[in-house]
């Protein structure tokens, strides 16, 4: 293995060309790191596909670096010498380059980059600009307030982002928030397009046989696999959101029917939190139609809300709160989850529904998630 000046790790989730810690990159010197490993796939019991999506996404990404003339070492799972887990690749691809410095971008979860941390590697970190609001801007916001409120602090994500503002800085129509008018019942002639797919390529079929093989025991099945794994699918699926669902997504963003897993809602959440897509680019994009007279408000606003206000604000409270976060339980539930969670086999329809399309899809929008899955355990007692 020839030197490296500096070792920069990318991780499953950092699949983004303008990563911070890519910034100070040398193409000759330096070199790239992805690995893909059994503690990282298998710390909680992950939904096959969504493996197969990391997994694929990254070998993609791997290739495309190689193809802009970066130095790139990729260790897959079944590699011989694989030591299982993300501190441990580190450790011995410092070792086998002599490599002085490590760089990474701060993880999506806290047990990893603890984890990371507690090795004892010279590890320089950097934000994850891939946000709006960074962990530090957002603990100053909540320090010495009573109430984390979603909606103030999202408020302020739209006067930094200058998203759905008029010239004096109030927000268009009058109002900062639409969710009144994203609550509408579906129709019943109502038709969502047709869901956008992708054919899986080499690479894509390689990792399915992977998954298959070494992850049967986990819950939900391979067979309906349908994500885009390169930067250039996950924006193909952007623009048939934007070209065919878009519009109905404000009315209907809230709505549930029997057999419509996706209905009008645009599926990009895992290409987004995986970098093949860009928050401020999304977020362009969605004012952009709305100012051509393309959609309502209440879909270009409901639809900035969830990525500008809920998802930041949601990893701000995470950052802000772990690890004793993870431990809470503030209403004492003590009750297991019942069976029917990893089946779907239930007489109740609504949780059959959601379950099942999970089990097949790896999917559920936040209505599902939140008030049938969710809140029936909520209501139920389990922990």
């Amino acid at each position: 293995m020839p030197p490296a000046h500096r070792l920069l790790l990318i991780l499953g989730d950092q699949l983004s060309f303008d990563l911070a810690s890519l910034q100070p990159l040398d193409p000759q010197h330096d070199l790239l790191l992805m690995v893909e490993v059994m503690e990282e796939a298998t710390h909680v019991a992950h939904h096959p596909q969504k493996i197969a999506l990391i997994f694929s996404a990254m070998r993609h990404f791997a290739e495309a670096l190689r193809d802009k003339g970066y130095r790139v070492q990729y260790v897959r799972l079944d590699d011989p010498d694989n030591s299982g887990s993300i501190p441990g690749e580190l450790q011995r691809w410092q070792t086998l380059t002599g490599a002085e410095q490590i760089h990474i971008t701060e993880c999506g979860d806290w047990r990893l980059e603890q984890s990371i941390k507690d090795s004892g590697l010279p590890v320089h970190w950097h934000s994850d600009s891939r946000f709006l609001c960074s962990r530090e801007e957002f603990s100053n916001w909540a320090s010495g307030k009573k109430q984390l409120r979603m909606e103030f602090f999202y408020r302020e994500m739209r006067r930094k982002s200058r998203l759905l503002l008029n010239g004096d800085g109030t927000p268009v129509g009058g109002a900062w928030n639409f969710d009144a008018e994203n609550r509408k019942a579906l129709p019943k002639h109502a038709k969502p397009p047709y869901p956008a797919r992708f054919a899986n390529d080499a690479i894509t079929q390689e990792v399915l046989v992977l998954v298959g093989e070494r992850f049967a025991t986990h819950y939900g099945t391979l067979d309906d696999f349908n994500y885009p794994v390169t930067h250039a699918d996950a924006q193909a699926l952007w623009q048939y959101f934007l070209d065919y669902a878009l519009a109905g997504f404000g009315d209907y963003q809230d709505a549930m029917a029997s057999d419509e897993p996706f209905l009008f809602h645009a599926r990009i959440s895992a290409a987004l939190n995986i970098g093949l897509l860009d928050l401020r680019q999304l977020c362009s994009d969605v004012e952009a139609a709305y100012w051509s007279g393309s959609i309502g408000l209440n879909a270009a606003e409901g639809f900035i809300r969830q990525l500008i206000g809920w998802r930041e604000y949601v990893r701000g409270v995470y950052w802000l709160k772990m690890p004793d976060y993870a431990e809470g339980n503030v209403f004492g539930n003590s009750r297991p989850l019942p069976e029917f969670y990893w089946t779907g086999q239930t007489q109740m329809n609504c949780m059959r529904q959601a379950i099942g399309q999970s089990l097949q899809h790896a999917y559920a929008h936040h209505i599902q998630r939140l008030m049938v899955t969710g809140n029936f355990a909520l209501l139920a007692g389990i922990a």
